[in-house]
């Protein structure tokens, strides 16, 4: 009879923010000898998994990267079919969000996408607002120097009406402008796939984040990997710069 090992358990106190980097679609697609849009679409379908569990352990706040500004520069054959997963994911998500007390976000710049698409984001902001539960922020069409960007507009706007001085503008005011205020910043983001950078990810939000990069690649990501990352997390000393 085998040995098998028990996992630990999860540590008594979890991280309010995880963010993740979806990423290797392509590659797993590639891997099995089918087409990149196989693989977005098991991404999809393991977001949802994703998100229901990290919802029913507690994680208050989830970023999930869907598109960045980047990924427009990819084949328009490709970007038609992760638009028209992102459409079947929000028709289903508009039903599934009245049923649960999640609250679902969008970030990024809506200007250049869809009319349909950015109806149904709409939508599903509008039925989820009042709910009290996990916040889940799904990122399309983001970047952060996007964001940041954005921000600086809105606040230099603010200064042209009077309405604040220059010397007002400090990192808090800043915080309140960009696309996740009112949220803490994420305390762990976790990129799969094996590459090591942040693809002008949360950029801002990620001062003090703590990293985890997995080689597995994003659809095979699974629960057992989050938990590993978490525990992982679980062990580091999270100074913000000072000495403990």
């Amino acid at each position: 009879m085998g040995i098998f090992k028990k996992e630990a358990p999860l540590p008594a106190e979890l991280p309010q923010h995880i963010a993740i980097i979806m990423d290797g679609n392509g590659r797993w697609a590639k891997k099995r000898g089918l087409p990149r849009t196989a693989g977005h679409k098991k991404g999809a379908n393991n977001m949802r998994t994703i998100i229901d569990y990290m919802n029913k352990i507690g994680i208050r706040y989830m970023t999930f990267y869907a598109f960045s500004t980047e990924n427009w520069k990819r084949s328009q054959d490709e970007v038609n079919a992760i638009m028209d997963l992102l459409k079947d994911y929000l028709e289903e998500a508009l039903e599934r969000f009245q049923e649960t007390d999640m609250r679902m976000r969008f970030i990024g710049d809506r200007s250049v996408l869809n009319p349909e698409l950015v109806d149904l984001m709409e939508k599903v902001e509008s039925v989820s607002a009042d709910h009290t539960g996990a916040v889940v922020n799904m990122a399309i069409n983001y970047g952060g120097r996007q964001e940041i960007t954005a921000a600086c507009r809105n606040i230099a706007q603010k200064v042209k009406e009077g309405s604040i001085h220059p010397d007002d503008i400090d990192e808090d005011m800043i915080s309140a402008n960009i696309f996740t205020a009112g949220q803490p910043d994420p305390d762990l983001i976790i990129r799969p796939s094996g590459e090591y950078r942040l693809s002008n990810f949360l950029i801002w939000q990620a001062a003090y984040s703590e990293f985890l990069f997995d080689e597995v690649l994003w659809p095979d990501f699974s629960t057992k990997d989050l938990d590993r990352a978490i525990r992982e997390y679980s062990n580091r000393q999270r100074r913000f710069g000072g000495v403990k």
